[in-house]
């Protein structure tokens, strides 16, 4: 049960932050730096002025969609988030619980404090995220186990050679709490893997320091392409010449992405390049989107914007961190809803009736 039901995301994240150890707010709340893209990207959506036809019957909405032939209730998946057990017990597994009951699909972190294993049967929808590591048979590996448990797309973070730097997990010495661990790698006999504690700074930054390849290439995305046959999804990409060289390279979708605000701080909000990125690829690859979605009129402009769905970060760490399973179903529920009606505002009854011209950048 929920306690005080919140009615909208922003209710969720004050009843997040008081709930959450200083730690783990820190570590799910923060961007890079000056934390100027992580505000960027909420302020972005305020720059797009919505234009609704009148006079449509919109009293019946269907909001399904396919991603990668998977079928979906709305246009929403969940964004690959790390430790996940900070928020609560059941961590991913609560998550993907969730996301199965709502009919939608997430992608589970490299990091996750719980294995692909579980969360696939939890939903089997789930796609795997991956960093590649600079053991690059431990980065097979991890390939070949998600394959094996059932993942449903391999979704590759291009935006991390280094890790960002959090100055609040370097002031909080970020590691993990004692008898939490990284289930994936644990599985591969990967102990030595572990989130380590350095002295003054992230644990977190120091495992990408040591364990992260910065030295990645497109050659490498066309390796992973090829040890499994699973598609490819290409994360982090804010460029059109970028998205244009994924799908040279076999990508099946790109998500158009910044990290939340957590790597390189001043970088562009992810709203603002969306209609740049899908006129350079067209129809050769399926766009999503992350970051700063808060309402269900983000989903609309995103949408309009060209955008085939979107993903949802740190709002589904909220209603994990408030209420588990149930919180994460509630603010699943609460942007469909809102999804629902702005679409019903704006004279669509479908997906397939949301286009550009419902949606202009103010000056």
């Amino acid at each position: 049960m929920i306690p005080s039901t919140p009615i909208n995301l922003f209710e969720y994240e004050t009843l997040a932050q008081n709930r959450l150890s200083q730690m783990a707010w820190d570590y799910y709340a923060s961007g890079a730096w000056d934390e100027v893209t992580l505000k960027e990207n909420r302020i972005a959506f305020n720059r797009y002025r919505l234009h609704p036809r009148m006079l449509v019957d919109v009293s019946q909405r269907d909001l399904s969609t396919t991603i990668l032939g998977q079928s979906l209730s709305a246009p929403i998946l969940i964004a690959p988030m790390a430790f996940q057990c900070l928020a609560d017990p059941v961590g991913e597994v609560a998550t993907a619980k969730a996301t199965a009951h709502s009919g939608i699909g997430m992608v589970l972190s490299t990091l996750s404090t719980k294995s692909m294993s579980e969360v696939a049967i939890a939903n089997p929808q789930t796609w795997f995220q991956l960093y590649i590591h600079r053991d690059r048979n431990l980065t097979r590996a991890l390939v070949e186990y998600a394959y094996k448990c059932g993942a449903k797309a391999l979704c590759v973070t291009v935006d991390a050679p280094f890790l960002g730097r959090r100055e609040r997990d370097t002031c909080n010495q970020f590691v993990l709490p004692q008898g939490m661990e990284l289930a994936n790698l644990c599985n591969l006999q990967a102990k030595d893997l572990d989130i380590p504690h350095r002295q003054g700074e992230s644990g977190l930054f120091a495992y990408f320091a040591e364990q992260l390849d910065p030295g990645v290439t497109w050659t490498d995305l066309a390796w992973l392409r090829s040890l499994v046959p699973l598609p490819l999804v290409v994360k982090g990409i804010l460029r059109p010449d970028d998205a244009i060289r994924a799908v040279e390279v076999g990508a099946e979708a790109i998500i158009i992405s910044n990290h939340g605000g957590r790597q390189l701080d001043g970088a562009i909000a992810t709203i603002d390049v969306v209609s740049q990125i899908v006129a350079a690829v067209g129809d050769r690859v399926e766009v999503l989107m992350d970051g700063g979605i808060r309402r269900g009129t983000d989903i609309l402009k995103a949408l309009a914007l060209g955008a085939k769905a979107v993903l949802i970060g740190r709002p589904v760490l909220w209603g994990l961190a408030v209420a588990g399973e149930t919180g994460v179903q509630h603010v699943i529920e609460i942007l469909r809803d809102e999804l629902s009606l702005a679409m019903a505002l704006s004279g669509c009854a479908k997906l397939q009736d949301i286009d550009s011209s419902l949606v202009s950048r103010k000056s």
